[in-house]
Formats: structure tokens, C-alpha cells, sequence
């Protein structure tokens, strides 16, 4: 074997024989070894082209998120970085670096605090895992990172054709946040004892802080570099103007970045005065009809029939975020890869008309929140698309004998 492949097919090739090497069992240390001796260093471009051709050839995509920690391992210090590009403060990118950082920082005083926890006595055990309990519900700020790559980064990169990767990545992110959640819940436990705590600690507690760091790894050595060579200046600068409408994690970015020639831009709202708009049963102005669907105390998505998000309301208290990145990508993208099936689904039957609802409801941090979607469809019953329509209806399971007389709800 060459000590040395330049040629970039040969390099993808050997690349790809190696992660395939790990799906059927083979060792990673061995595959560790053959990589160093055989490729060296990697570009990163290379490393996410392989893994868009492994799911494009039928490898699936869960089997690639079981590959994603083994195959990252292995590449961890073999991926050449030194064509990627600097980022200038405040830039989304240099954002994500600095919240990677104070991650990484909880992540350590967790770590710290487990190995001082497990040399404790169950007398002792109380306050201190109070006191962990806050670092992961410090470490579950990483939440807002995760969406704003789902939200606002991987849009960009499915108009690319780069639709693999970044379902993997939503996939981990989802198990991810299912091991700080049963930390934080294992971790309320009461009465817990020292041994328990030590298997727990294996089991989930360290699996997830791992997670968390792992993470960052495939962050910095790919997802980053791949983003700055394929989105341009103008997306980065949607991208940033979105961001606080999810918020950042653990960190407050006190510079705010800007393209030179954005200086004199101001925010296009939309049209909301001037023309009007006349159905069968009325008319408006837009002004009149934007108030309209912003005051109704429901979040509405409309998804047209070739199933491409086309608006979302954007009333006061929104349920479930919403950013303009989703606007003409396909729905299937805007769910984690864990209930796409049912989004197929409820989409299928619609469009062969077998269902015009499917409704759900779920308790979300103490709240009723019901769920339907509705088939829309013209006159001659054609599919026009679907609404999804979502209300906390905790109020009005609340609701005893009658209010018959004026009384105004106080706002919070």
C-alpha cells in the first residue's frame, strides 16, 4: 500500500473501504492505524462527500449515525484544515466557536464532578448532586446551538445537495439531548445512593457529556470548514439576523457582525399596507390580514403541495420555532429523522385522499399542546397542500362553570 495517496478519487475511495471496514465490525484501532498509514491527512471536503455518496449508494442513514462517533474517532487529528477559512468576530461561525468553548467548559467542571462525587458517602451525596444537576442543566443550553444548525445552517446546505450529513448530525443532536434530559431527571432522583450513582454515571451521565464534546469535534474539523467554503456572505448574514430568535448557548456575542455593504440595509418587512385582498366572504388590507394571523393564539404552518414549507404565523407566544431558513425547503428537513416516517405518512394519505386531519397532543414543560394538520383542498377537492395548526389548550382544560360577565385577561 502507497504510503502516500494524492490523487483525491484514490484518497475518497480508500476513505470510503475504511468506514465501511467499521460498519462490518472491524476494529477501530485497526482502522485508526490504516488510515494514518494510508491517507494521512484528509480534506475535509472529502470526509462529507464520502458520507453523502455512502447514504446516496443505500447505506442507511440510521447505519451512518451509528458509524458517526466510530468514524469520527478515527478521523480525529487526520482531517487537513489548512485551506479552511478565518471567520471575523461576530461572524454566526465565530458565534458557534465561542459557545463550543463554554461547553466545553461545563463539560470539564462535570466531569470534575462526577469523579469528586464517586469518592463521596451516600451521607454526603445531596448537595452535591444538586450542584451537578446545574451543570447539566447548563450543558442542555447546547439545545439553542443544535437548532440554529437545524434551523438556520442546514437549509443552506440541502440547497447545495448536501442532504445527508446534516440529517446524521440531527440525529445525534437528538441523542444528544436525550442523555442530558434523563441526566437531569436521574439526577432528581431521591434518595439515590452512591452505587447507583456510579452505574448511572457510565450509563448515561458520562455518555453524554462525551456526546456533547464529541460533537464539537465534528463541528470544528468538518461541518464549519465545509459551511464557509459553500455558503455566501449574504446567507451568513440571514443566518445572523435569525439567530437571536433562537438565542445562543452560554455565551452573549458582543459583537455584532454585518457584511460591508449590508451597512445601509434596512430589514424588508414584507408588504403589509396598500393592496387588498378580496375573497367570497370579505376583503382586507395585507396590513389588516398580517394582524389577523398574528393575534389568533395558534401557530400556523402552511406547506404547499410539492410538501415545501411556504409561510408560518408569527404570533406572540409561538409553540414551536419558527425561523424564515425553513421557507421553501421540504417539511421532511424540518423534522428530526425519528418522526419523518410519520410526516410521510400523514402526507400520503392526504394526497391520495384517504385523511383530511391527523390530529396529536402532547405535554410539553407543563403545557397541553394540541396538533392537527388538515388536508387543504379547492373546489374540485385537488390537494392544495397542508396546515399545521398548534395550541396550548391548557387554558381551557382548566376551564369550570361559566364567565358571563366582562372580565379581561391581565398579560403577563
Amino acid at each position: 500500500m502507497s504510503e502516500l495517496i494524492n490523487n483525491s478519487n484514490d484518497r475518497k475511495k480508500r476513505l470510503k473501504e475504511l468506514i465501511l471496514k467499521l460498519h462490518q465490525g472491524g476494529s477501530e484501532q485497526e482502522v485508526r492505524t490504516e488510515l494514518m498509514r494510508s491517507l494521512k491527512q484528509i480534506p475535509y471536503g472529502e470526509v462529507v462527500e464520502v458520507e453523502q455518496e455512502l447514504i446516496s449508494e443505500g447505506l442507511p442513514e440510521e447505519e451512518v449515525l451509528k458509524l458517526c462517533d466510530a468514524h469520527s474517532a478515527v478521523l480525529d487529528g487526520n482531517i487537513d484544515l489548512s485551506a479552511s477559512k478565518s471567520v471575523p468576530p461576530g461572524h454566526p461561525l465565530d458565534v458557534m466557536k465561542n459557545e463550543n468553548k463554554e461547553l466545553l467548559k461545563v463539560a470539564s467542571q462535570i466531569d470534575q464532578s462526577i469523579r469528586k462525587i464517586s469518592n463521596k458517602s451516600d451521607d454526603d451525596l445531596n448537595s452535591e448532586l444538586l450542584a451537578l444537576r446545574g451543570l447539566y442543566n447548563n450543558l442542555y443550553d447546547v439545545d439553542k446551538l443544535y437548532q440554529r444548525k437545524e434551523y438556520l445552517l442546514f437549509p443552506y446546505l440541502e440547497n447545495q445537495g448536501i442532504t445527508g450529513p446534516p440529517k446524521v448530525m440531527w440525529g445525534k443532536h437528538d441523542e444528544i439531548r436525550e442523555l442530558i434530559k434523563g441526566s437531569i431527571e436521574l439526577l432528581q432522583t431521591e434518595n439515590i445512593t452512591l452505587e447507583e450513582f456510579i452505574a448511572a454515571s457510565e450509563i448515561i451521565l458520562k455518555p453524554a457529556i462525551k456526546g456533547v464534546i464529541d460533537m464539537t469535534i465534528k463541528e470544528e474539523q468538518i461541518l464549519f470548514p465545509m459551511t464557509l467554503d459553500k455558503l455566501t456572505e449574504a446567507d451568513w448574514y440571514e443566518i445572523s439576523k435569525q439567530s437571536l430568535e433562537i438565542g445562543f448557548c452560554l455565551y452573549d456575542p458582543q459583537i455584532e457582525w454585518k457584511p460591508s455593504w449590508a451597512k445601509q440595509e434596512k430589514l424588508n418587512a414584507g408588504s403589509t399596507s396598500g393592496d387588498s385582498i378580496q375573497l367570497p366572504s370579505g376583503g382586507f388590507t395585507v396590513e389588516e390580514l398580517l394582524a389577523i394571523l398574528n393575534t389568533l393564539p395558534i401557530d400556523m404552518t402552511f406547506v404547499d403541495r410539492n410538501d415545501k414549507v411556504k409561510y408560518f404565523s408569527q404570533s406572540k407566544e409561538r409553540i414551536f420555532q419558527r425561523n424564515r431558513a425553513i421557507l421553501n425547503r421540504d417539511v421532511r428537513h424540518c423534522h428530526p429523522p425519528s418522526s419523518t416516517h410519520i410526516v410521510d405518512k400523514i402526507i400520503e394519505d392526504f394526497k391520495a385522499g384517504k385523511e383530511s386531519s391527523a390530529p396529536f397532543w402532547i405535554n410539553m414543560s407543563g403545557k397541553m399542546i394540541h396538533i392537527e394538520y388538515f388536508a387543504l383542498r379547492n373546489e374540485n377537492n385537488e390537494y392544495l397542500g397542508t396546515l399545521e395548526v398548534s395550541h396550548n389548550v391548557t387554558v381551557y382544560r382548566e376551564l369550570e362553570g361559566e364567565q358571563r360577565i366582562l372580565s379581561y385577561t391581565k398579560e403577563a
